[in-house]
């Protein structure tokens, strides 16, 4: 079962001290994609987010990032999903990942929400576990550190470089989910450096 995406929504929380933290990795990507495009993501209020209709590879697909805060992402997605009549199964969110090493993306559909509250409030929004994540891995803090602080932080600079890196197979593998060729772009992700992990 696959199905084209044409909601791509990248995770933040908004305010210019959260811009380079790890929690934001998902928003890097959508503004990656928006600026690859030459594309503006301009303030909708009816979405709670930053908006903008892209044309990747001649196929319309919707950019987001709430500017709710991360816990809230749901109230965006679904009032998104809702207004432009985008079932779950053609949503796709992006959103940081502590149990992936740094540089690491990872696609999966469904299941649960992974301790991530972005996911938690966005699959009660929408009442389902039905729909795409992009997973981008920030490593996981240390023994004993606090993964709150630890995802309010900024990555290391050789972390970040990693991450965005890993930014150039998820670009390359959008034209294949827009047109819901999903097997390929999960064997596009999973097998281009930098990811060294697989499952």
């Amino acid at each position: 079962m696959s199905h084209a995406i044409q909601l791509i929504v990248g995770l933040a929380n908004p305010g210019q001290e959260y811009t380079h933290t790890r929690h934001n990795a998902g928003a890097w990507l959508v503004e990656n994609i928006a600026r690859s495009e030459r594309m503006t993501l301009r303030p909708d209020g009816k979405f709670h987010g930053l908006h903008c209709l892209a044309r990747l590879n001649h196929q319309a697909c919707h950019l987001l990032i709430p500017t709710t805060f991360i816990n809230l992402s749901g109230q965006a997605v679904q009032a998104c999903a809702n207004y432009l009549k985008i079932p779950p199964q053609q949503i796709l969110i992006v959103h940081d990942d502590i149990d992936l090493p740094a540089g690491t993306i990872k696609l999966k559909f469904d299941g649960g929400d992974g301790g991530h509250n972005g996911l938690k409030d966005i699959i009660r929004h929408l009442n389902t576990k039905k729909f795409y994540r992009l997973r981008i891995g920030v490593g996981r803090p240390g023994k004993g550190k606090d993964v709150v602080d630890y995802v309010l932080h900024p990555p290391s600079k050789s972390d970040r470089q990693q991450i965005d890196d890993a930014m150039i197979p998820a670009l390359n593998a959008l034209p294949l989910l827009l047109q819901g060729e999903i097997n390929k772009a999960m064997q596009t992700l999973h097998t281009e450096p930098p990811s060294t992990t697989s499952e």
